[in-house]
């Protein structure tokens, strides 16, 4: 029976230099916890979001060398404007400005380790835009 055979996305695993560092500006952006066993030096960490996979980060030897085939992208609860400055605030480098006059598109922004991610428009946003 193939409806029975599937795989459950667990966790998204970033690679990175410094695990619990990279997790504590993961865990500021979305505003959830790090996993309570987490400890600063440890090589492996998580950020514990609500629903879906957690944030899990791996502490590797080797840096990032190019652009990320997968990334995250972030829908604010506040204006993406607000939120950029936010995100910007805690440590992320702005890479790209999408954004186009009639409101649509996005931001991309980088972690404090060159991760790319992106942010997109809140929900109020769009439903303004469809008003």
């Amino acid at each position: 029976m193939i409806g029975t055979m599937v795989s459950v996305v667990q966790n998204m695993a970033i690679d990175c230099a410094n695990a619990y560092e990279l997790a504590r500006f993961w865990s500021e952006v979305t505003g959830r916890p790090l996993h309570p066993e987490d400890r600063p030096g440890d090589e492996e960490t998580q950020v514990l979001l609500p629903d879906g996979p957690i944030l899990h980060f791996n502490q590797v030897p080797e840096p990032k060398t190019g652009k990320n085939r997968l990334h995250l992208c972030l829908c604010p609860r506040s204006s993406r404007e607000e939120e950029v400055g936010r995100l910007l605030g805690l440590g992320a480098t702005l890479v790209a400005d999408r954004r186009h006059s009639d409101g649509t598109g996005w931001v991309v922004l980088v972690d404090p380790e060159g991760n790319e991610f992106c942010v997109l428009r809140s929900e109020s946003e769009r439903a303004a835009a469809l008003s």
